[in-house]
């Protein structure tokens, strides 16, 4: 059976019920992945469609609220384009941006652009469209419901201007070494002014939405899937990719399917080609049985949980550091995951060029757990639990449905920590109420989190509330002057080497004063592949890409 004919037969069904229900196969599918491997000196091959499940296409599609969502942002990544390309490394190389420059004092940068990029209704992509973007990234238009754009420098952000159709001037008050960076943010993404002029609810209607990526949107239903087909005239991918013209593929489907082990079957059953945000324990079998398996880490924060300062019992530093001692992450990896899981050495990744290895800040020590909560005064009673002035040693954790072992791993940290006299539950909410009652919630204690960044400058936003739209994960506000001295000079630093130094410093302050609690490096986007899809690459955000691939026979 050729690749379009057998594609054909899983759009059918995709836009049927029977992937849905999970009760229903075409017969005469593709074979499952004991499929022989492709010759890799063959050329790419043209066409086909590919099928990818989700478990969420989240609850809007207003670009900037839904960019930066690990669900939309795989659509985002290939209806738009980015002015800089970063890689699992942190490099950065050029895109739409051709080149850029940047002050000795780190205020003031000019982008050059590509000549001959468009939108795909055929307008330019030129330098006005340009600072369009970077006005409504740093600002949004809150009074609409149409935020900024998380991690983007906007606190010194003055203005942007078009010199002339190719050069952009972008202005800041301060040093903002974190600026042409955070241009490779999954968030940045490039949007027809007109989509851009929209107000919020027909930005949410994703056929209204314009960008310059090598796929347009075909058609969409809201909760269900999105079908993405080719542009032919595409052909300013990534310099880093160095693939000239337009995708291979023909068309992506985004199907939405809620059940993690239907979305494998689906790929094994040849009816899918991608699974997205698979089990652990499934990838060894999987791969035993010639399924790809891609686990790329993404450049950020690693996995753990921000402890709440203002909510007992998180509001003493000697519990906070209890819990930090008294969880076994060792015994996480090996029971919750696999190999291709690795051990945090720090609340940032190891990937990011500035992390540095303080694992032994937070190293398991069950003893040294236990010394420091008698030492705050919680004396453990007859069933286990420990009390102080007639309160229990309890807390709340609310595992993270963007992550599909959070449930697991709470439930494993939450019998750790009972050894030691600590009463845990925990509270498990879909993507949706989770938005509502989680995120944003200043009475939750401990708050499981994660967060991709292109450039560690951008951490200062999210460590105190000095600034109109920072994060304030501790709800330290402006209290700790340390941490605020830190984090100023780590944002306005203007050397990269000097900014190094001050990054390991502040990693070694969060951990000291046991703000975050460290679990595992994360690995939040997990993808089963039918081994027939290649030339699949992966950016610094741990997004798939599609530019460069292709179906073999």
């Amino acid at each position: 059976m050729s690749t379009q004919h057998r594609t054909r037969g899983r759009r059918a069904l995709l836009t049927g019920i029977g992937l849905i229900a999970g009760v229903a196969l075409i017969a005469g599918c593709a074979s499952g992945g004991t499929a022989p491997a492709a010759d890799e000196s063959a050329a790419p091959t043209e066409g086909g469609d590919v099928t990818f499940l989700i478990d969420s296409l989240g609850a809007t599609w207003i670009p900037n609220n839904s960019s930066i969502s690990s669900y939309q942002g795989h659509i985002w990544g290939h209806v738009t384009d980015k002015l800089i390309y970063v890689d699992a490394e942190g490099n950065l190389s050029p895109w739409v941006a051709e080149s850029w420059e940047e002050s000795e004092d780190k205020t003031e940068f000019t982008i050059t652009l590509k000549d001959g990029v468009t939108f795909s209704d055929g307008t330019p992509l030129d330098a006005a469209a340009v600072v369009a973007n970077i006005d409504i990234w740093a600002k949004g238009r809150p009074d609409e419901g149409i935020n900024r754009i998380g991690l983007f420098p906007a606190a010194n952000y003055d203005r942007a201007e078009a010199v002339d159709e190719t050069t952009v001037k972008v202005y800041f008050t301060a040093p903002t070494l974190s600026f042409i960076p955070t241009l490779a943010y999954h968030g940045s993404i490039l949007l027809s002014p007109e989509t851009l002029a929209l107000p919020a609810d027909q930005q949410a209607d994703l056929s209204n939405d314009i960008g310059s990526g090598p796929f347009v949107v075909e058609s969409w239903a809201e909760g269900d899937s999105v079908l993405l087909t080719k542009r032919d005239d595409y052909d300013w991918g990534p310099e880093a990719l160095n693939h000239d013209g337009a995708a291979y593929l023909d068309s992506i489907t985004y199907k939405q399917v809620a059940e993690p082990t239907l979305r494998t079957s689906s790929v094994q059953s040849g009816q899918a080609d991608v699974a997205y945000n698979a089990s652990p324990q499934e990838l060894d079998p999987l791969k035993d049985e010639g399924f790809e398996i891609a686990v790329p880490r993404y450049l950020g924060f690693v996995n753990g949980y921000a402890l709440n300062t203002t909510v007992a019992p998180f509001d003493d530093p000697l519990v906070r550091q209890a819990v930090q001692h008294g969880i076994d992450r060792d015994e996480i990896l090996s029971t919750v995951y696999t190999s291709d899981w690795q051990a945090a050495e720090s609340f940032i990744q190891s990937n990011v060029p500035e992390a540095t290895d303080h694992s032994d800040q937070f190293a398991f020590d069950p003893d040294q757990a236990a010394d420091l909560l008698d030492e705050a005064g919680w004396v453990e009673g007859a069933d286990g639990v420990r009390t102080k002035d007639g309160q229990e040693l309890a807390f709340t954790l609310y595992p993270n449905p963007y992550l599909a072992t959070s449930q697991a791993v709470d439930e494993l940290v939450a019998q750790q920590l009972s050894d030691l006299g600590f009463a845990v539950t925990l509270e498990a909410y879909d993507v949706p109420t989770y938005g509502q009652k989680v995120i944003g919630n200043a009475a939750i204690p401990a708050n499981e989190i994660t967060r991709s960044f292109v450039d560690v400058g951008t951490v200062a936003g999210v460590l105190t509330s000095q600034k109109k739209g920072d994060e304030d994960w501790f709800k330290v506000g402006t209290s700790d002057q340390t941490l605020n001295d830190l984090s100023n000079q780590i944002a306005t630093a203007t050397d990269r080497d000097e900014r190094a130094a001050v990054a390991d410093e502040l990693q070694e302050y969060v951990l000291a004063q046991a703000y975050f609690v460290p679990l595992t490096q994360i690995v939040q986007r997990v993808y089963v592949q039918n081994p027939a899809l290649e030339g699949v690459t992966y950016n610094g955000l741990a997004y798939a890409y599609y530019l460069d691939a292709y179906l073999t026979e």
